[in-house]
């Protein structure tokens, strides 16, 4: 059996739950949106997790330096890589995912594949929006997803109203 660590933690876009196995960080999700089966609780297997997620919401971190443990299919891997790629304080949309993918007319399978994205935040699809500029589809809702960008400073003025 494998095996797992599990807390929950508050932040200001609410409760999160991490998730990690020895490889890495497996989820991080909305806790209203977590699905995960009881982990065994461990706020010192999580501590660097939490500490970087800490700084990052405070303003001092643009990217993550800890391991993730990334579980899907080829495709979703392919989409969830694509997303780390996208610097801090910018966004693209569906469409330019899907021709990172090589799938050119795959825009709706990379809106699956986010979707599904089980590390929220660090694998940022909060940085997709779409093709005209709007933001849609986000698991913790579409005002996380503006708090999100607006703290990374990537929303132009439409988009922050």
């Amino acid at each position: 059996m494998e095996s797992l660590a599990q807390r929950q933690i508050d932040s200001p876009v609410g409760p999160l739950t991490l998730v990690s196995s020895p490889k890495g960080l497996v989820a991080l999700e909305f806790s209203s949106r977590s699905k995960r089966a009881p982990g065994i609780h461990s706020a010192e297997a999580l501590s660097p997790y939490v500490r970087e997620l800490e700084e990052y919401f405070a303003g001092q971190r643009r990217s993550f330096t800890f391991p993730l443990d990334l579980r899907g299919t080829d495709f979703q891997l392919a989409c969830w890589r694509a997303l780390l790629e996208i610097p801090y304080g910018e966004t693209r949309t569906y469409a330019d995912i899907a021709r990172s993918v090589g799938k050119r007319k795959g825009f709706r399978a990379v809106g699956m594949a986010n979707n599904r994205n089980p590390i929220a935040i660090v694998v940022p699809c909060h940085r997709v929006i779409a093709s005209d500029g709007t933001l849609c589809g986000y698991g913790g809702g579409l005002d996380v997803k503006r708090r999100l960008l607006q703290l990374e400073g990537a929303l132009s003025a439409d988009l922050a109203a």
